[in-house]
């Protein structure tokens, strides 16, 4: 088992190459098993364990993977399809293998896939992905741990979310694209990596319109093929670096970035006191003296990410002021709070809300990484503070965030990984 090893107390400069998204490669890569023909070719696949673990779900299914992780291309063929069951011990790894239902209830018109599991931040039930695939007309029971669905046919239905559920819509979308006549999906998640799906499915042959809104229109067809798609970068880790040198100062640009996806970030940074320059594929981020204090609300897109909660967070807990967190997507998201407080962080929760009173001084202390973002806030404070820190538990990272301490070295950061 790893451990990152952080001197901080340093400020960062220089440039660094955002990844491929996650937590767009992840639906992508699975909506794959609906091609019956022809070969998928996906570039910019970020290489992470999360990565692995779905390419070892779906070949699982049957389909064949070629993956090269330095290249960032994957080369799938799911023509031929062995299997509609996903068994507990690769879904249990991650909570978005549940995303295999959409498609295989789509093209195989049966699945049974285990309950998901992954990163523990409260109930994260999937009530909604089942009464999509009902409303599409599938018969969907739960046994010995496993969602079975079957149907003899999908039809095209209204299909109405209680709130904006990213992973829903996407598993939906999937098993609507081949459903005879017309699905609206209202009150749809309007996340950039819903557009990437979208895009990549219409490229195999699909009909979809509205992505990117909350009323999403998707006619049935009888075939999809495989297709070439590149994977949108991944703002999650790009708003990651920006909290970084703004938590340790300094000046750093983000290649291959979209400013588009991460507004609310720049802007509830700007007010703090951040200076941006914005290029077509680029940020440039600066922090000159002690950041002011804000106020956050964590919503769906185009709320405020709850995956930078913990990262807005580390960096409120160096600013000039007291900040203002409110988590209103998951109900135990603030588990890293005790680890922010063995570094120093002056921080109060009560209930979804957390006031952070910056300090002017943290300092290094051992901390232990709960979940994949709860590990970049910790990455964050660790190298704000002072001396020596170590981060347990990294696997956590190495989930979502593409060799981070390289990319932290590389723009002056003091951190390398080692066994425990």
């Amino acid at each position: 088992m790893d451990k990152f090893i952080v001197n901080g107390g340093k400020k960062l400069s220089g440039s660094v190459r955002i990844s491929g998204s996650k937590n767009a490669a992840l639906p992508i890569i699975v909506a794959s098993l609906l091609g019956e023909k022809g070969k998928t070719v996906l570039t910019n696949v970020p290489d992470l364990m999360d990565i692995s673990t779905i390419k070892g779900v779906i070949e699982g299914l049957g389909a064949t993977v070629e993956y090269d992780r330095e290249a960032g291309t994957m080369i799938i063929d799911a023509s031929e399809l062995t299997s509609h069951i996903a068994p507990y011990e690769l879904v249990r790894k991650m909570r978005a293998s549940f995303l295999v239902m959409g498609p295989l209830l789509s093209r195989l018109r049966k699945a049974r896939v285990s309950l998901p599991g992954g990163c523990v931040l409260g109930p994260r039930p999937v009530d909604q992905h089942i009464m999509g695939f009902r409303k599409l007309g599938a018969s969907v029971t739960e046994s010995e741990g496993y969602i079975n669905a079957e149907a003899k046919d999908l039809l095209g239905a209204e299909v109405f979310f209680d709130r904006p559920t990213h992973t829903g819509t996407e598993n939906v979308m999937t098993a609507a694209v081949l459903a005879s006549g017309k699905t609206t999906l209202i009150n749809a998640a309007c996340d950039p990596e819903v557009i990437d799906l979208a895009e990549y499915l219409i490229k195999m042959g699909a009909r979809i319109d509205g992505a990117g809104t909350p009323r999403i229109e998707i006619t049935g067809v009888k075939s999809l093929k495989g297709a070439e798609h590149s994977i949108l970068p991944d703002r999650l880790e790009a708003g990651t670096y920006i909290l970084a040198v703004g938590a340790c100062g300094g000046e750093i640009e983000l290649t291959g970035a979209r400013a588009s996806d991460n507004e609310i970030l720049l802007s509830k940074l700007a007010e703090s006191g951040m200076e941006f320059k914005i290029g077509k594929d680029s940020i440039t981020a600066r922090r000159n003296g002690r950041p002011g204090a804000f106020r956050i609300t964590t919503y769906p897109f185009p709320g405020f990410a709850t995956d930078l909660q913990a990262s807005a967070m580390a960096f409120a807990s160096i600013g000039n002021g007291t900040s203002y967190i409110r988590e209103t997507v998951f109900t135990e998201r603030f588990t890293h709070v005790m680890e922010f407080k063995r570094l120093g962080a002056d921080i109060q929760v009560m209930g979804d809300e957390a006031l952070i009173t910056g300090v002017e001084r943290l300092n290094g202390a051992s901390v232990m990484a709960s979940d994949i973002r709860a590990g970049a806030g910790l990455v964050i404070m660790t190298l704000a503070a002072f001396g020596q820190s170590e981060i347990l538990r990294v696997y956590h990272i190495d989930r979502g965030y593409e060799s981070i301490e390289k990319k932290i070295s590389a723009l002056g950061g003091n951190i390398i990984r080692s066994q425990v």
